[in-house]
């Protein structure tokens, strides 16, 4: 068994995945992430064929919606326990224990045929709940990048986000696609904001190791009419608040979170953006963030 070594926004984590594993011929996403030196990972995950059976509690299970994934999460004696499906309906496809300092993990996978969405949610949480102390942020949103700065779509799933920076790509010249799903967003040593790319995209395959400061974080409603506005701190705090992830109940974690979230505000503008899926939403969008830039 090798343990191959990634780095996402600047954070190291391991992999270990036996030689001849069928997953082996699976991680073509995360090669832009490949990092030689695995000094102080802050996390290893590596696959097993059973798991220790231990007493567990119920302490999170996910809202279905229809097509997202179906997550539970457990407290026990030695850990946590997290349970991932690929769909409402659909049967368990592997169960992650993770140490209670989210330092290392252990992968069970039960449906060989969902064996990558396995892996790609099991370091996904990982990855969230063992950098909310780290002044990064773990987001589900859609990124364009222009003019040298990161532009964050949010909204609920289904609500615009690829739309938008589909209309982006093609009516706002310069703009390219950084991530479609899963950005990752860190508050850097001197207070300013870092939108970096991840090996997790979504259903859109954009996997790129760049990074950019934060250009504004802005959340697409769905409406009759194009028009643009500023939030305020709170309206702003709620927004970050609810695109990023997280086991916000946990009391350490909440705290960490709350303080990048808190960061963040203070530091990217934030708007709400009233649109229709047509060129004038991009159009009206673009007219006022790239402005603040000139």
């Amino acid at each position: 068994m090798m343990t191959n070594f990634y780095k996402v926004a600047g954070h190291t984590f391991g992999v270990n995945i036996p030689d001849g594993d069928p997953l082996c011929k699976q991680l073509s996403q995360y090669e832009p992430f490949t990092c030689a030196d695995g000094r102080q990972p802050i996390f290893t995950l590596s696959l097993a064929d059973t798991l220790e059976e231990e007493e567990e509690t119920l302490v999170y299970s996910g809202a279905e919606q229809t097509g997202e994934p179906i997550v539970k999460l457990f407290s026990t004696p030695k850990g946590w326990i997290s349970e991932v499906a690929i769909c409402p309906g659909r049967p368990i496809s592997a169960r992650l224990f993770m140490e209670k300092d989210f330092s290392s993990g252990k992968l069970k996978i039960i449906r060989r045929s969902e064996d990558l969405f396995s892996l790609n949610n099991a370091l996904m949480l990982l990855f969230a709940f063992r950098t909310s102390g780290m002044s990064t942020l773990e987001m589900h949103a859609s990124v364009i990048v222009n003019g040298g700065r990161a532009f964050l779509w949010l909204a609920t799933s289904g609500t615009g986000k690829s739309t938008h920076s589909s209309l982006w790509l093609k009516n706002v010249p310069g703009s390219r696609l950084l991530n479609d799903d899963n950005p990752i967003v860190r508050v850097m040593e001197d207070g300013h904001v870092e939108v970096f790319g991840s090996p997790w995209s979504g259903k859109t395959p954009c996997y790129k190791n760049e990074h950019y400061p934060a250009g504004a974080f802005t959340r697409i409603r769905r409406a009759d009419h194009n028009a643009i506005s500023k939030l305020n701190n709170f309206e702003a705090y709620a927004l970050i608040y609810s695109s990023s992830s997280g086991f916000k109940f946990d009391p350490k974690m909440g705290d960490d979170l709350h303080s990048t979230f808190e960061k963040v505000v203070g530091a990217v503008p934030c708007f709400v953006l009233d649109c229709l899926p047509d060129a004038d939403a991009a159009r009206v969008s673009s007219g006022t963030l790239l402005k603040m830039y000139e």
